[in-house]
Parts: structure tokens; sequence; C-alpha cells
């Protein structure tokens, strides 16, 4: 078995502690990504479990052994660059079978391993070109099969999809996903873009200054973030953020915005707006939780159009409420126009609810 476990795992240079006590437990064959914005501590700590950077303070295991003092080669992993780190003089084939010809095995062995990481990856007809006669795309293929010959116990990939343009993107995630069902091990995968993290992984970890925000599957962060800071960096667009404070009585209850306008709370969801009652909040919303109406009574607002974005298969609108930029998915075609009042309403069974102080979920 080939979980790997992170206990109390630091990381400083000099004086400046990047890392912060770090505890994480992946499981035998699980896909985790490791997300969050640049300077969070996703790709030190990913080199830390390949052995490319010293561990301060902490335990690093694979299985259950203790890696803390093992050499890179000695500790059974194989890792992904952004870069592809391929060599330029050699064939594929002699990049993928180089690292087993390091190891000394039979030149039965290598070509069988090479050939069936070949197969996997839809790259055999590229065995005899050099790097520079593949795309992009294909290097990469070239530097995920460096990875496979090897057979590790554990997968570790830092950002390898970035220098691909949007289509390949796409198309490897999907390619690193059949990988990962096929070859059945574990990989940790360090990436900025949420959208890899929700397509790929089996288990997110968002990171922040150091400190690991949120654990979960992609549908508990998406739909459960445990602070303002995981809800607007899950999902694209971001979350919207409005300041308010529940106030009322039994007789009814409404959220004040900060510019003095209500948003009506139904009696159905009194209980759970009214526990938060006279307490500043935040109200997070999502853009899909919009929608269009003619009119009515409830959590109802009708905005006037900033920006109209078209993305065919829906719409973005863009407009101000209570002073805070909001964004509403609709569906296409709607034939409004920047400076029209946008008439919707909020489904506020599926609005989440923060403390403005802490930005913590409440």
């Amino acid at each position: 078995m080939a979980g790997v476990s992170l206990r109390k795992v630091v990381k400083r240079f000099g004086d400046n502690e990047v890392v912060h006590g770090v505890d994480l437990e992946i499981r035998h064959n699980e896909f985790v990504v490791l997300v969050g914005p640049s300077g969070c501590g996703k790709s030190t700590i990913l080199r830390m479990i390949a052995g490319l950077e010293e561990i301060t303070a902490g335990e690093i295991a694979i299985g259950d052994r203790v890696i803390n003092e093992l050499a890179p080669k000695d500790r059974d992993i194989a890792m992904v660059f952004q870069d592809y780190a391929l060599y330029p003089h050699l064939t594929v084939f002699k990049n993928l079978s180089f690292g087993l010809e390091m190891q000394k095995l039979p030149t039965a062995e290598i070509k069988d391993r090479v050939e069936h990481a070949a197969r996997i990856l839809n790259i055999t007809q590229f065995l005899d070109r050099k790097p520079r006669q593949l795309s992009g795309g294909q290097r990469q293929r070239v530097a995920m099969g460096r990875a496979i010959v090897r057979r590790p116990n554990v997968f570790l990939f830092d950002e390898p999809l970035s220098n691909l343009d949007a289509k390949l993107r796409t198309q490897m995630r999907t390619e690193i996903k059949k990988l990962h069902q096929t070859v059945q091990t574990t990989v940790i995968y360090v990436t900025h873009d949420q959208i890899e993290a929700m397509t790929l992984a089996d288990r997110i970890v968002v990171l922040r200054d150091g400190y690991i925000e949120q654990i979960g599957s992609p549908d508990e962060v998406y739909n459960r973030p445990n602070s303002v800071f995981v809800a607007g960096f899950i999902g694209a667009p971001t979350m919207n953020f409005v300041r308010c404070r529940a106030e009322g009585g039994d007789g009814g209850l409404a959220l004040r915005l900060a510019d003095g306008s209500a948003l009506a709370v139904s009696p159905a969801l009194q209980e759970r707006f009214g526990r938060h009652r006279d307490r500043e909040l935040v109200l997070g919303i999502r853009p899909e939780f919009f929608q269009l109406v003619p009119g009515g009574n409830g959590a109802h607002i009708a905005p006037r159009i900033h920006v109209v974005e078209p993305l065919g298969s829906d719409t973005l609108f863009f407009f101000d409420l209570a002073g805070s930029e909001v964004v509403a998915r609709m569906p296409p075609l709607t034939g409004l126009e920047p400076g029209d009042p946008l008439p919707l309403a909020i489904d506020m069974d599926k609005t989440h609810l923060f403390d403005a102080e802490t930005e913590k979920a409440v």
C-alpha cells in the first residue's frame, strides 16, 4: 500500500516559514490535488515529498516507511514537471528508456515497459522522433510516459499543463484522468487552476499562506466551503459576496444590505437565518443560483446591468448589489443589454453565510 502521510510538516527558508505544520493523509490509489494561489506552499510541499526540498520539521511517510532522510531516487516516486524536462538529443524511445537503462534492467524488460507506456499514452507512432518534432501536448505525454515506465508507488505532478493552450489543457486533463484509472497508483497533483482541481481530484486540498484551509471532495469544497477564501477560490466565475445583517422578528425576517435595501427571507428559511440575527454576515451567492423572473415577492432584485458577457452556452451579467460587484449566470439569448434592468430571484436555499469578521462559514 502506497499512501502518503504528512505529519506536522514545516518548511522554513531562513527565518521565513512558508509551510506551517501541515497534516495530511493521502490514501493508496487516491488522486489528491493541492490547489491555491501563488505562494501558498503547494509546490514546496510537493518538492518535500519528492526529496527536492529538505523538511525543516515534521515527518513524511510513503506507506509505512518514513522518507525524511531518503534520497529522491530511493523514494519510489516519479515526478512530472511543468517544463517537460526531456532530453532534446534523444528520441522519444530513449527518453522513456533512459532511467531504466541507468537501473541496468534487462533490454527486453525495458522495451516492454516503454511500449506499454507508449500504448497507454497513444505515442507509439512518435517513438523514433526527437522532442523538437512534437507538439506541446505530445511532449507532455512523453514526460508522463517517462514516469509511467518507472512503475512508482506515487506520481507527483507539478503544474504539468501550465504551458499548454486552453484546448490542449482540456484534452490533457482527460488523458491524466484516464491514466490514473489505468495505472491505479497514488497521485499528488499541484495546480493553481481550480478547474483542474475540480475535474481531476478525488479530494482537493485548498492551501492558503502555508496552511490547509479545507480538505474535501470537489462537491464538498464547492457546495460546502468553510470560509470566504475557499468559496471565492473554487468556482468560475467566483462566488459573489455581499455584506448583510439579519433583522426582524417572528413576523418576518430580512437580510439588511449595506445600502439599506433588504432581501426578504421566506418562512421556510426563518430558522436558518434567524439564528444569526443582529450579526454582521457575508452572504455568498454562486452565479448560477440567480433566476431570471418577471417579478413577484421574495428575495428578488432588479439591478441595472453593467456588462454582458455572452459565452455561447450561457451569458454572464455583471451588476452592482449594495456596493458589491455581482455576476449572474443566465441562459443565452436573453436579449438584455447594458443599462437594462435585470429582474432576478435569488435561490436563498443555496446561499452561504459567513461571519463578517472571521470569514468562516456559520
